[in-house]
């Protein structure tokens, strides 16, 4: 985690990226042994939980809410570029969450098109996200580094933490990240 002394705008992002990351590398397992023949549709269920309230609600919707918001304040704009880019790529990853919830109880029954939904959707998750977040870490995000600073940032730092401090379909933060914990630990 980032002390409050090198705080940026994006460092609390950042972290949770690597957190995203662990996730969708744990999922990359799931879908390898899937792929043998090897369904584990729980762990599938914990990750699709993961990613709609940590990384949909919780990250994109820092991202979304106030991060954007603020840049767009700095000139960058909403419908074209970087931030449409990010826009555009969380509703896709928003679609193959939709798509893997949908199919799991069909997986868990052993539904052979179920579980290709669940398998393919996943997959296009990974590579969506890995994608995204590297365009994040390496672009927008050093972008809005540049851009949000002093006292802009001390406020954005802090709208992020009222965010954190929220539930997301009854579940903490910590406990999401427990989660995606478990779910690297299980795979």
């Amino acid at each position: 985690m980032t002390d409050a002394t090198s705080e940026t705008a994006t460092s609390r992002l950042r972290d949770e990226h690597r957190q995203i990351l662990a996730v969708a590398e744990a999922m990359t397992s799931l879908v390898a042994a899937a792929d043998a023949g090897q369904w584990d549709v729980d762990a599938f269920a914990d990750c699709v939980t993961f990613i709609r309230l940590f990384t949909d609600a919780c990250h994109h919707g820092k991202e979304e809410d106030l991060l954007f918001p603020e840049l767009e304040k700095g000139g960058l704009p909403h419908d074209q570029g970087p931030i449409a880019v990010m826009l555009h790529e969380h509703e896709q990853g928003r679609a193959y969450a939709r798509h893997m919830a949908h199919s799991l109880d069909g997986a868990r029954a052993g539904d052979e098109k179920a579980r290709a939904t669940l398998r393919n959707a996943a997959a296009g998750y990974m590579h969506l996200i890995r994608g995204h977040i590297l365009k994040e870490d390496n672009v927008l995000f050093e972008m809005a580094d540049q851009m949000v600073q002093g006292a802009a940032c001390r406020s954005l730092c802090g709208a992020y933490g009222a965010v954190c401090a929220r539930r997301f379909e009854g579940h903490s933060k910590a406990e999401l990240e427990a989660l995606a914990a478990r779910i690297t630990s299980r795979v």
